[in-house]
């Protein structure tokens, strides 16, 4: 078994052979935790979850789907339909989602300051608006015991301030992984060192990461695609799917030193670990 850990299956892109992908992923052994990104995407996500063997569901708002009228929201013809201005957090709905048996963690929630006003009085809002609605998420994944995944853009700083700081409530530990890590070694220290994974996909292949994979333990590495997007080099110009995590893992592997098995089983082990599966 191998475990994608950060999937977007429930989006449009997949809309016209969705169960021959799904099919491959069982027929490979691959399991995936399908992760909604508002709360379209995350009913989407539980419902392909109880009916498919082998996929999980995480819930939540993505930063750049919170309500603004800071900035005008852009679309993404491969993720769905939008809300023009956004999704006003409510914590009730996703709660009620969180019901489903298949919902193993709260995400894909965070903070992302790449598109942003101009003017530093409405960037500042802009911030302090994400920044709450995250925080809601955290106190959420914390009230319902799941772990978080966690969407960072050019807001580390920002991001290690909150996590940094959230104390443990009532026995729980607020617990996750950093998706789509695209930090320096020092920040890959920062997370882990706070308990968080890291969530290493075809990023890699684009951005240099090197120092971080071969430095960080093994033991606080989760493997994603994150597909439809980051679709690994090996693969050219397709749309990325969670059976191409094989990359991902063979390249953690040659950076190590290690085997591909031994990037596997150890990735594996990490998320039936974070995400209780």
């Amino acid at each position: 078994m191998i475990i994608d850990t950060h999937s977007h299956l429930n989006f449009k892109a997949y809309d016209g052979d969705r169960e021959k992908v799904i099919k491959r992923n069982q027929e490979a052994g691959v399991v995936c935790i399908d992760v909604g990104t508002k709360y379209e995407t995350s009913k989407n996500a539980v419902e392909l979850a109880e009916h498919n063997k082998g996929i999980y569901a995480a819930i939540g708002l993505h930063p750049i789907h919170i309500k603004t009228d800071l900035l005008k929201l852009r679309t993404d013809e491969d993720e769905g339909a939008f809300a023009p201005l956004g999704e006003e957090f409510d914590a009730e709905k996703y709660k009620e989602l969180a019901k489903s048996k298949r919902v193993v963690a709260i995400g894909e929630i965070g903070l992302d300051y790449y598109y942003r006003p101009k003017s530093q009085t409405k960037k500042e809002q802009f911030k302090q608006k994400q920044k709450e609605v995250f925080i809601k998420q955290l106190e959420l994944a914390e009230e319902l015991d799941l772990p978080a995944i966690i969407h960072c853009r050019m807001a580390f700083e920002d991001l290690y301030e909150i996590l940094s700081a959230q104390p443990a409530s009532g026995g729980k530990t607020l617990r996750g992984v950093i998706h789509c890590f695209t930090g320096n070694l020092e920040q890959a220290q920062q997370f882990t060192d706070l308990g968080f994974y890291l969530g290493i996909n075809g990023i890699i292949d684009k951005l240099n990461l090197d120092e971080v994979i071969k430095n960080i333990s093994l033991e606080k590495i989760l493997v994603e695609t994150d597909c439809p997007y980051l679709t690994p080099k090996a693969e050219g110009s397709k749309r990325n799917e969670p059976i191409f995590v094989k990359h991902v893992i063979q390249k953690i592997a040659d950076l190590k030193g290690i085997t591909f098995d031994e990037v596997a089983s150890a990735t594996t082990q990490n998320a039936k670990k974070l995400f209780k599966i």
